[in-house]
């Protein structure tokens, strides 16, 4: 009786968050795989969506393995899958693809990331899907996108970092070019697709339009924050240099070793930043050179700052150091590790990481939702499932399938 309690508890919890959420009531199909489109997924998920994974029956999504593991079971999944029912279907069959296509007539919203043309291989041609649910969104994520002569190639992110410009720009000026060690382009692009998935669905219920299909290169968002590179080549000829942790556009700007062999890092984006940091460190007197009123005059100069700065803190612990810029209301910042960012009270204040209650791994932190909302905040109601978790309650009570006919399928491997 206690644990039905407790069950029915977690289960109307579960409710009021998602009805939190400014997007309860979006249904959202989500059979893309690895980061970008799953994430995507996730923050929709986050935000209030019913969020449906669908897997490869006996394959499953190939981010599960992916990453650090306990227990086997894998810990990047854990976040990325959160809030997603899971279930295994084998779209490659008729009669998956026939299940698919039930269930894509009462979805708000597809993201898919398989090559151009898979899903028309299917018999699961967007037109056609888009025929039966006028209203449906289809968020289509790719390396390269769906047109053009790169658009079959197999790609994933690191070809976008690397093809960008942002590996070139990236590291020491006499080292190699430099990729990110973690997904920096597919995250980019994930948040893309989310805000674009938002867009299309405001198109569609505000404006009193259709359904849509957003078309996503992995490479295109990337290239858009990378800043003012492309129009100064257009304009200019130039391109950037890497310059390792300095920039082209400020400085004082990079890290700096303390005394006792921690990091920090300074920015001095704003003019008045600079002289309140070379005034902190003893020399005032750089801040009346004529060059020093602008970001790129003092970027010319940064052999020369960066000596300044280092030499000051060099001969002080991280503490000292980060309190006496604090007091002189100058930026900078520590440079921490994973442990150092959790137990942060800034960020423990914000509660930039949560704690979520998990049937195989008891209670994990994991980041929090992407941003904060006043009236629809979002919430994580659960982390990522074991594949297949929800198959027999979605086909049930979303398609109205017998237990009979569910047992037949995955007898022969179509469902799991």
């Amino acid at each position: 009786m206690e644990q039905s309690f407790a069950r029915r508890k977690e289960v109307d919890d579960q409710a009021t968050a998602a009805a939190s959420g400014p997007l309860t009531g979006i249904r959202v199909l989500d059979c893309s795989t690895v980061f970008a489109g799953p994430l995507a997924c996730q923050i929709l998920g986050d935000f209030g969506a019913e969020v449906v994974k669908i897997e490869h029956p006996s394959l499953g999504d190939a981010l599960r393995g992916h990453g650090p593991a306990k227990d086997g079971i894998g810990l990047w999944w854990k976040m990325v899958a959160r809030n997603k029912r899971c279930i295994g279907l084998d779209l490659g069959e008729p009669e998956g693809a026939a299940i698919f296509r039930r269930l894509a007539e009462h979805a708000d919203v597809l993201v898919e990331s398989f090559r151009p043309g898979t899903l028309e291989r299917w018999g699961l041609a967007v037109d056609d899907l888009e025929a039966s649910n006028p209203r449906l969104v289809v968020v289509r994520v790719t390396g390269f996108g769906q047109t053009g002569p790169y658009a079959h190639r197999p790609a994933f992110g690191t070809l976008a970092e690397a093809m960008s410009g942002f590996a070139a720009m990236t590291g020491e000026p006499d080292g190699p070019p430099t990729l990110p060690p973690f997904g920096l382009a597919d995250g980019i692009a994930g948040i893309s697709a989310a805000l674009s998935a938002v867009l299309a669905l405001y198109h569609r219920d505000a404006r009193s339009g259709g359904g849509q299909v957003v078309d996503l290169a992995i490479l295109e968002p990337l290239v858009t924050v990378l800043g003012p590179q492309p129009i100064a080549y257009d304009q200019l000829g130039e391109l950037p240099a890497r310059l390792g942790n300095r920039s082209a556009n400020n400085a004082p700007r990079n890290t700096y070793r303390c005394a006792d062999g921690r990091w920090v890092a300074v920015s001095t984006s704003a003019t008045s930043v600079a002289a309140r940091v070379m005034a902190l460190v003893g020399h005032p007197e750089v801040a009346r050179e004529p060059w020093f009123s602008t970001g790129t005059g003092r970027a010319a100069h940064a052999d020369e700052l960066d000596t300044m700065v280092a030499s000051f803190i060099g001969a002080r612990k991280r503490d000292e150091v980060l309190a006496l810029f604090e007091e002189a209301n100058a930026a900078v910042a520590p440079v921490y590790d994973t442990a150092e960012l959790m137990d942060d009270p800034q960020v423990r204040h914000r509660e930039v990481f949560t704690a979520v209650a998990d049937d195989d791994l008891g209670t994990i932190r994991m980041q929090n939702v992407l941003f904060r909302m006043s009236a629809t905040p979002g919430a994580i109601r659960f982390a990522g499932r074991r594949l297949g978790a929800d198959t027999d309650a979605v086909l049930r009570t979303e398609l109205g399938l017998e237990a009979e006919e569910i047992q037949r399928l995955r007898e022969r491997g179509i469902v799991a």
